[in-house]
């Protein structure tokens, strides 16, 4: 019996589409009763275009998903992981490959416990094999994470701490020159809250109270923004 499955490909580099397109190819290529409709998505506001006909329509079977897009442009989506999110709110039976070019084990804990995907890949791993294991464990109903997120799971962190929305907001409107007297118009909470969030942001980060750069530079060295 033929099995057709429907795939997004959510990436803003075309080269590394093109490689997730080929190794879909390939796996039909070896089981030819698989066969895969690929859609691709370059940027959050197609995305989420492609993923809500999606749940009105016939759903996606597997997405794979960057990380590391620009926010949409209304701000809602800041980057792959909000997508992450949306995706298992609005299609819960899709399988979720998660690739990133972050490496800190730190924000792979965070993905891991916002996103929760079937598949996680860190692109400096990512080869033809890799791509093809990732999807045919993933078909399987088996979780799989490449090697560098192996390796970074047997080196956790001791730190357990999550960065909400709110959080990574704040951060993004600070890192665009957003004033904080004019915050509490962007994000849903009193000057006092704000000021107290930053505050416990400096402290997870180690940055020093009065040091607003610092926090930015850390949380872009973190893959926060």
């Amino acid at each position: 019996m033929n099995r057709d499955y429907n795939v997004l490909l959510i990436d803003d580099h075309p080269i590394i589409a093109d490689a997730y397109k080929s190794a879909f190819e390939f796996v039909s290529s070896e089981q030819e009763k698989l066969n895969f409709n690929i859609s691709i998505a370059v940027n959050c506001d197609e995305a989420i275009d492609k993923i809500s006909f999606a749940s009105k329509n016939k759903s996606f079977d597997i997405i794979f998903l960057d990380i590391s897009l620009p926010p949409s442009s209304d701000g809602k989506y800041l980057s792959g992981e909000d997508l992450g999110v949306k995706i298992k709110e609005l299609l819960p039976k899709c399988k979720i490959i998660v690739a990133t070019t972050f490496n800190d084990n730190y924000r792979i804990q965070v993905i891991l416990k916002n996103v929760n995907p079937d598949g996680f890949l860190i692109k400096n791993d990512i080869n033809k094999d890799e791509l093809v294991n990732s999807i045919k464990n993933v078909l399987n109903d088996s979780p799989y994470y490449s090697k560098s997120v192996l390796e970074l799971f047997r080196k956790q962190s001791s730190i357990d701490y999550k960065l909400d929305k709110i959080d990574r907001q704040l951060l993004y409107e600070m890192s665009i020159g957003t004033k904080m007297k004019d915050l509490p118009k962007i994000i849903p909470m009193s000057m006092a809250g704000l000021e107290k969030r930053k505050k416990n942001l400096k402290e997870l980060f180690k940055v020093l109270d009065n040091d607003d750069r610092e926090l930015i530079l850390k949380a872009k060295e973190k893959g926060f923004i």
